[in-house]
């Protein structure tokens, strides 16, 4: 019959370190500057109930936000529909006026070129309200047309 130890463990003194994370109960700092190697930055102290505290909150804010705006659009959808056929015209008129502040605002941003990343999405911007404004001025000049008398045969 063979009988079979287990392995022994050697003890060593216990690294704060748990894979990424760092957990040291005697290290009052929230914040900790990462392993060697690693890109830049800190990282938590998870020995520190805050730390916890803070993650959650990074993690909660953006399901608040998402319900903001699931909440904003079901409430928006429901006052659309309510609104007449006389009041569109005018709505849609101060709405190219709002596109037209953000193009300005758009073009701006584009034309500052700091990095290719802000040129790049002011760009985008630029595009985006263009195409917001030319669409407007399709959709009033539709309407209005639906109000004008027609022609006798």
């Amino acid at each position: 019959m063979s009988t079979h130890t287990a392995p022994t463990t050697v003890l060593t003194p216990k690294s704060p370190w748990v894979g990424p994370f760092y957990f040291n109960r005697d290290d009052r700092r929230l914040f900790v500057p990462k392993r060697h190697g690693a890109a830049f930055g800190y990282t938590f102290n998870f020995a520190r109930p805050l730390a916890y505290a803070i993650l959650l909150a990074l993690l909660v804010a953006p399901l608040g936000l998402l319900f903001v705006f699931l909440l904003s659009s079901f409430i928006g959808l429901g006052v659309i529909r309510r609104v007449s056929r006389l009041l569109h015209t005018p709505l849609m008129s101060i709405t190219n006026a709002i596109s037209a502040i953000a193009v300005v605002g758009s073009i701006i941003i584009a034309g500052e070129q700091k990095t290719a990343m802000s040129t790049l999405l002011g760009a985008v911007a630029v595009a985006a309200s263009f195409t917001n404004i030319v669409s407007g001025f399709m959709i009033t000049d539709r309407m209005l047309k639906m109000f004008r008398e027609r022609k006798a045969k």
